[in-house]
């Protein structure tokens, strides 16, 4: 559960600063002071609280002028006014404009303390209430995942026990095996869960644009800042944050966001302060960080911090069971978003789908399944509406073709032989449950041999088992 924050709002400096010094104690809470509404709503941007006690009576902004900003901007956050001139119209008043609850001056503390305890202990039951029925949804929907092959369930089970923790997850896997739905269920999941999740894809933006949007900068700290920007971790405090394709980023870069992990502490660019944050980090790639670490490209030091639990999602080709289970459930997602009535696969058009090798994974299968149910003209598809054109069913694309003409011959068909083994073991893999013997009996292969195979194209029968 988050500690609880309460922002007082007041231009009585000394009232702002006994306050302060009772409450802390008494509610058990952290208390931030603002001297306006103004200065109370940009404190809010970089410090989210879930309390606001203000007056009503103050120069420049009024406290309801305060409470229609902070419900406009900050719905999630109560506000309980205060004033030295209460009126029953008055409170009735802010009681209908959103105010929690409505305290006249002269202060009495026992009364205001539980009229903030009463509002603390509301916000608790909310928060509570939304994240189990978070878990609920997650947990009856299968995480959002459809399918039951054993590599789905092992990622499944790692998901919900590292959610509950605060470890730092890295998410493998190729393009299109669901990194970011994994993210989120371990989020939604998570204690963290009645936030909202943030993500940044760290290889669409460059580095200087990625730092800022990553640790906020100052206003004049290069040309076009003209005003303060928070930045994502800041935004991201109390929740999660998912950095998509971490392996993108660039080393200098690398460096930073290495200090704000180990020092759980931020610093924008531009500015002299720094700034503690409370983020949990998830973060994704589809490269294999081990080559890149030997390259040089990535940091070894950052690469073990984010690491503390991998998970690794399974490609679509390790779990040839569930193929048909997926195509009927985006059969009927994509057949209710058109307004078209259920339709069915024809035996021919699933057993093409069974039997294409899917590169691209489940976001390539739900593709072409979209495609299908928009551009077919009955209520069954068939494989000529998937349209799996051969350079979906074999090994070698038009692209690789026109690389491989400007090879030497030898080195040429080296390249084709080695992602026709790389597909071919694989699947025999995946049939067969990671199980060898099966494997090479299947294959018309010694047991010795299929092993030498995978020994030689870097293949590990452990992934394809339960």
């Amino acid at each position: 559960m988050p500690s609880r924050r309460l922002l007082i709002v007041d231009d009585e400096t000394d009232l702002l600063t006994g306050l302060k010094r009772l409450a802390e104690p008494e509610l058990n809470c952290t208390v931030l002071t603002a001297s306006s509404g103004q200065k109370a709503l940009d404190l809010l941007e970089s410090q989210p609280c879930g309390l606001v006690l203000s007056d009503i009576r103050m120069p420049d902004m009024d406290g309801l002028e305060l409470l229609h900003a902070i419900r406009e901007d900050h719905p999630d956050t109560d506000v309980i006014l205060m004033t030295a001139y209460g009126t029953i119209d008055l409170a009735v008043s802010a009681l209908q404009q959103g105010a929690c609850d409505f305290v006249t001056k002269p202060l009495h503390h026992r009364q205001l303390f539980h009229s903030l305890n009463r509002c603390f202990e509301r916000q608790e039951l909310i928060i509570r209430n939304r994240l189990l029925t978070r878990r609920l949804e997650a947990e009856k929907t299968g995480d959002g995942f459809i399918g039951s092959s054993p590599p789905l369930e092992k990622a499944l089970t790692t998901m919900r026990l590292v959610a509950r923790s605060t470890v730092t997850v890295l998410i493998t896997g190729e393009s299109g095996t669901g990194k970011e739905l994994a993210a989120r269920t371990i989020h939604a999941l998570s204690d963290r869960g009645h936030r909202e999740m943030i993500t940044v894809n760290c290889a669409a933006l460059p580095e200087s644009v990625l730092e800022s949007e990553l640790f906020g900068h100052c206003r004049g700290a290069f040309t076009g800042a003209d005003r303060d920007h928070q930045g994502l971790f800041a935004a991201a405090h109390g929740s999660t944050l998912f950095l998509d394709e971490i392996g993108e980023m660039a080393l200098d870069l690398q460096a930073k966001l290495l200090r704000a992990l180990q020092e759980r502490e931020i610093r924008p660019v531009g500015g002299t302060k720094t700034r503690k944050v409370d983020v949990r980090i998830l973060a994704s790639t589809n490269r294999d960080l081990s080559s890149a670490l030997r390259a040089g490209t990535f940091r070894e030091d950052l690469y073990y911090r984010l690491s503390e639990i991998t998970l690794t999602m399974p490609p679509l080709r390790a779990m040839p069971d569930d193929l048909p289970l997926l195509a009927l459930h985006f059969l009927e997602r994509f057949s209710r978003e058109q307004d078209k009535e259920p339709g069915t696969f024809t035996p021919e058009a699933m057993q093409a789908i069974v039997q294409a090798p899917w590169p691209g994974n489940v976001r390539q299968l739900q593709n072409t399944i979209r495609r299908a149910v928009l551009l077919g003209r009955g209520r069954e598809i068939t494989p000529a509406d998937l349209d799996l054109s051969p350079s979906e069913n074999c090994f070698c694309t038009a692209t690789d073709l026109d690389t491989l003409s400007h090879m030497a011959y030898r080195q040429a068909k080296e390249e084709v032989v080695r992602k026709f083994s790389d597909a071919y073991l694989k699947r025999l893999l995946a049939r067969h449950r990671g199980n060898i013997t099966q494997a090479a009996r299947a294959g018309g292969m010694e047991r010795q041999s299929l092993q030498h195979l995978l020994k030689k194209y870097r293949i590990s029968a452990s992934a394809f088992r339960s």
